[in-house]
């Protein structure tokens, strides 16, 4: 199963969501394109094998849900984030905090 994660910003409304698919979509783009149709932006997307959770843990395989990891008012954050002596971009949504690229410090 593919686990996809997508965080996004709702402009008419001020709020900003994660949102993960652990088994609904095969490949991402299917994630991402229903966000954009739903008038949503997208403002990061990753894979499983690509992300770190820093404090969001993995949903369930479910392939007929998405699963609302955080909501918040306002856009997303983007802060740095330690692990193991290594600063990280991460993405802030009210609590929940993920890295969405372990490669890029």
């Amino acid at each position: 199963m593919d686990y996809f994660r997508i965080t996004g910003y709702c402009p008419e409304h001020d709020f900003c969501f994660i949102l993960d698919s652990n088994g609904k979509y095969e490949k991402l783009w299917e994630f991402s394109s229903l966000i954009i149709q739903k008038g949503l932006k997208v403002i990061e997307v990753s894979k499983e094998e690509n992300m770190i959770d820093v404090n969001i843990t993995k949903a369930n395989v479910d392939n007929e849900h998405i699963l609302l990891r955080a909501n918040a008012c306002g856009k997303p954050e983007i802060i740095n984030q330690v692990i193991n002596g290594i600063t990280y971009k991460a993405i802030k949504v009210a609590d929940k905090i993920y890295i969405p690229n372990r490669n890029i410090i």
